[in-house]
């Protein structure tokens, strides 16, 4: 077959704060943000995730650079936003990776001094920073989130392994219930050992050298359902989503995400960083989907789940999955113009998998397995189907305007890595960070089947935490979109 760009889409330049070249003709949701306030915390510093306390009016955003810390920003002054004494965790464990509030209360993810070691959550009082408990989870606690209820405290414990891959923690969740003194229960996924051959005909992964089915798992982010019922994690390796009962605490499901199809004109997508051209087209590859961060929503009193769709591949000294294209040995059945497929102008350059796709194990690839979704994809929560996925949606509007980074397109694209969802005139909005162009990317999706492109919002550098304060709990009253930029150490601050 031949493999010429279907989609070939020209550089734009647009201006990334007005709307008026990208709402459609009659918008859901009349929405425009623009930049109202940013803080810098320092030359150093990486602003992963932030969490506000409406209470006292107060930001607390991780930062790792330099030691382990959580930064406090006062916003009762808004638009003017000043830093405060930072909170300073180094003695109490590693690396802190996430926070999460809730009725005057902050949580901290911390990961152990020894990453492979199980970790803790920390919870302070957020007015006097005082510290209420220390509660020990699993390995490498990587997100921490409450329930609406404020009941529970849940986190997923990415259980990543040694460079060297000598030690391997279980990849788990921890339950912890706040109104029975903070006692926790954390659970693992040995159990579903047994159903692996089925999970991976749908495209579930568990692959990691020496690794059981339980070590194998890699929880990476996690949304609770709006009556504090359920927890649905992600599990980003692996390309799945968990289910769980958090009244039972027990994981009821998991839900394999398949493959996107880069064949179909509505995935097309720029697979080369050296053609010296961005170009959207179709190819012979299929990419699984590997979620980061998701989020819940709900329309019409139906609920529904919203992934960011980032890609991410195992790569330690001892254990790199990663392969070009252009290095790998193709099946000439499969791939009957593969010295042209493997030219780094079209596929060559495109990072793939070697841990999948030698069907009939003959040394040989019959299927190309890409990382990551580069979109954001929504799900029914109570049966766990797709109900929509963006396909090359982002991209083009990256493309449009002006601000794809081609360097990346050998390597998951725009990166999708955070999703958020606020609600704005009645209607939810969901917000996706794009790490890789430096931006968020607004959509109406109050029809979960047919989302509705609002606006590409400028963000400081590699934005990874995304964070929507409504109004009610706003410090001046106002929806308040706030964007914690891991590459370059600053939080800024957007309203309509």
């Amino acid at each position: 077959m031949k493999n010429k760009p279907l989609l070939a889409l020209t550089l734009l330049s647009v201006a990334l704060n007005s709307c008026t070249d990208h709402f459609p003709e009659e918008p859901q949701t009349p929405v425009s943000f623009t930049e109202v306030a940013s803080i810098d915390l320092g030359e150093t510093a990486a602003s992963e995730i932030s969490a506000y306390d409406p209470a006292s009016r107060r930001l607390f955003t991780v930062n790792n650079e330099s030691t382990a810390k959580v930064e406090v920003t006062d916003l009762s002054a808004f638009p003017t936003v000043s830093k405060l004494q930072s909170i300073d965790i180094s003695s109490l464990g590693g690396v802190a990776n996430s926070v999460a509030v809730s009725d005057g209360k902050l949580a901290i993810a911390l990961e152990a001094a020894n990453k492979q070691a199980n970790g803790s959550v920390i919870v302070m009082n957020t007015t006097t920073l005082a510290t209420i408990k220390q509660i020990t989870v699993g390995a490498l606690p990587d997100m921490v989130t409450f329930s609406p209820d404020g009941k529970y405290i849940v986190t997923a414990n990415e259980g990543e392994p040694s460079a060297d891959y000598t030690v391997d923690p279980d990849g788990s969740v921890s339950i912890i219930d706040v109104t029975d003194n903070y006692s926790v229960k954390t659970l693992s996924f040995g159990a579903f050992a047994s159903t692996y051959n089925q999970l991976a005909t749908n495209g579930f992964r568990v692959y990691g050298p020496g690794a059981s089915f339980a070590q194998d798992i890699e929880p990476e982010y996690v949304a609770i359902s709006s009556d504090s019922k359920k927890a649905f994690v992600t599990l980003q390796e692996n390309n799945g989503i968990a289910e769980l009962d958090l009244t039972s605490g027990t994981i009821l499901k998991l839900h394999p995400l398949g493959t996107r199809d880069i064949s179909k004109l509505v995935n097309a997508m720029d697979a080369s960083d050296k053609d010296s051209k961005v170009a959207l087209a179709t190819w012979p590859v299929k990419s699984f989907y590997l979620p980061d961060a998701i989020a819940p929503f709900s329309v019409n009193g139906s609920e529904y789940l919203i992934t960011a769709n980032e890609g991410d591949a195992r790569e330690y000294t001892a254990f790199d999955e990663q392969k070009r294209v252009g290095a790998l040995v193709l099946d000439a059945t499969a791939f009957p113009d593969a010295v042209t497929l493997q030219k780094p102008e079209n596929l060559g350059r495109l990072r793939v998998t070697s841990t999948r796709g030698d069907i009939d194990n003959d040394g040989d690839y019959d299927v190309l397995y890409g990382f990551g979704g580069r979109g954001f994809s929504i799900f029914s929560a109570a049966s766990g189907q797709l109900v929509f996925d963006s396909g090359s949606m982002l991209e083009e509007e990256a493309i449009k305007a002006g601000i794809y980074d081609d360097d990346r397109s050998d390597d998951k694209g725009v990166e999708p890595e955070g999703v958020t969802i606020g609600t704005i005139n009645n209607k939810p909005v969901a917000f996706i960070a794009l790490e890789r162009v430096d931006a968020i990317a607004v959509y109406d999706v109050s029809t979960p089947t047919a989302p509705k492109f609002l606006q590409m919002l400028k963000t400081g550098d590699a934005p990874e935490g995304v964070l929507f304060i409504a109004p009610e709990k706003s410090p001046n009253g106002k929806g308040l979109l706030v964007t914690s930029n891991e590459g370059d150490g600053t939080v800024k601050f957007y309203q309509i």
